[in-house]
């Protein structure tokens, strides 16, 4: 029996990797957690319904508000502007220190209680912001911290099914797996109608474009 702990956020990335995963096991168990994100209701709000539509077996959604004491993140402290300068070169302010890190921590845990092998999460380093923690590298040396760090019997590996996907690349496999685009929220910034402007909004607005499709969600303007 494939056994996996699926990490969504509520994002397109983590939705289409939930649809993958789904497909890809016999049980899945949903894992949601809140780190003082600005957006935090809506992302809730989205996790909630996708937990409607797949039906995992189980459910696991988690406060860590230590991300608000370690702060220097403009995605969970609003008196910080966001960075929208994507060069390649400088990670921007958009980074939550090691959130990815903390991320699989949790997931860890709980799927050696579960005896789950496998954790999905929707990294993608190919068309995105540059996170350090969004590196395949990453991925594969944490796969063997866990392993290193949980009990001989405990066989638990990492998967990052859509990390070299662009993101309109991710789009159409979403339009194929029939995922609800319209219960996921990119937005940094509000939670009502998306600002259109942020830079995870639009790589979004983008990808939606490049892929011949209209993004479902609300938003507040769009750039050309």
């Amino acid at each position: 029996m494939i056994r996996s702990v699926i990490l969504v956020s509520g994002g397109m990335d983590s939705l289409v990797t939930a649809a993958i995963a789904k497909k890809e096991s016999d049980e899945v168990f949903f894992l949601h957690l809140n780190y003082g994100q600005l957006t935090e209701r809506k992302e809730k709000e989205c996790f909630q319904k996708l937990v409607g539509f797949y039906q995992p077996k189980e459910v696991m959604l988690l406060d860590i508000p230590q991300f608000r004491s370690i702060g220097s993140s403009s995605l969970i402290d609003m008196n910080i502007p966001l960075d929208t300068q994507q060069t390649g070169i400088k990670v921007p302010n958009t980074y939550v220190p090691f959130r990815n890190g903390n991320f699989l921590a949790i997931a860890a845990g709980w799927a050696e209680v579960l005896a789950a092998g496998r954790i999905y999460i929707g990294a993608v380093e190919e068309d995105s912001s540059g996170y350090p923690d969004c590196r395949e590298s990453f991925f594969r040396a944490f796969e063997r911290s866990i392993h290193l760090g949980t009990k001989s019997e405990t066989n638990i590996r990492i998967f990052t099914p859509v990390i070299h996907l662009k993101k309109a690349e991710i789009v159409k496999l979403g339009k194929r797996l029939a995922v609800p685009f319209q219960y996921s929220w990119s937005c940094y910034r509000d939670q009502d109608l998306a600002c259109g402007t942020c830079d995870s909004c639009i790589l979004r607005l983008k990808a939606f474009r490049d892929a011949g499709m209209q993004d479902p969600i609300p938003y507040r303007q769009k750039k050309p």
